[in-house]
């Protein structure tokens, strides 16, 4: 793509994030965490789980193991009985363990703080790992593409891609690299007040004036 194509993106992109700010002041990870090891693991459990489930689960589960150690060395059985409530509880458990016992050999008990790394724990993917690094050390490798992202970029018209990885790219070209991992959580907070999968409010949205598919959608309940 010619650069006078992204220009015109980011020209764009610039408002649709200014008024994101604007809307939500206050937009930060919804997960609840103390450590690092907290963090991946409350984002391993939020895969196709909603945020609000996953922080009722890690209370009792982050009171029985502490570290990346007390992770590796759980029984999968009691692990899968603590995350059962967040869906595909023995997949999700069995990645917590290996990612930790990796944790715990290759890294000595610390997570690790490149992207790089990061890949290499089981159950980790460029999401993850961009969620953890962004939050736990304020390290912006990329920008996190969730399910609310891949919405809010289609329904924009950032990103014509389905693929997460390929709506990535399409967003560093036009995200200031100091707002990436902002523009991760801004992206939840709107598509859970506003932008829903189901029933959007788009006729309550500040960003109808450069949503495409808000138009469209007001446009089709007039006609009805």
């Amino acid at each position: 793509m010619p650069s006078e194509y992204f220009s015109k993106k980011s020209a764009r992109f610039a408002k649709i994030l200014s008024l994101l700010k604007k809307t939500y002041q206050n937009a930060k990870c919804s997960l609840n965490y103390k450590t690092p090891i907290q963090l991946l693991v409350a984002t391993i459990l939020s895969a196709q789980c909603t945020d609000a489930r996953v922080n009722k689960t890690t209370p009792a589960l982050f009171a029985k193991y502490k570290t990346a150690k007390d992770f590796a060395n759980a029984n999968p059985k009691e692990l899968q009985s603590l995350v059962r409530s967040c869906g595909f509880y023995r997949n999700k458990a069995k990645n917590i363990i290996a990612a930790c016992k990796m944790i715990d050999k290759e890294f000595g008990g610390a997570l690790p703080c490149t992207m790089e790394q990061m890949l290499l724990l089981p159950g980790v993917a460029r999401k993850t790992a961009n969620i953890v690094l962004g939050n736990a050390y304020g390290i912006l490798e990329g920008i996190p593409v969730d399910t609310h992202a891949i919405r809010l970029s289609g329904r924009l018209a950032i990103s014509s891609e389905h693929d997460p990885n390929k709506i990535e790219l399409d967003l560093r070209q036009i995200v200031p690299r100091e707002d990436w991992l902002q523009i991760s959580n801004l992206f939840v907070h709107h598509g859970r007040a506003l932008c829903m999968a189901k029933n959007p409010k788009c006729n309550e949205c500040p960003l109808f004036s450069y949503c495409p598919y808000g138009r469209k959608n007001i446009a089709a309940k007039g006609k009805k």
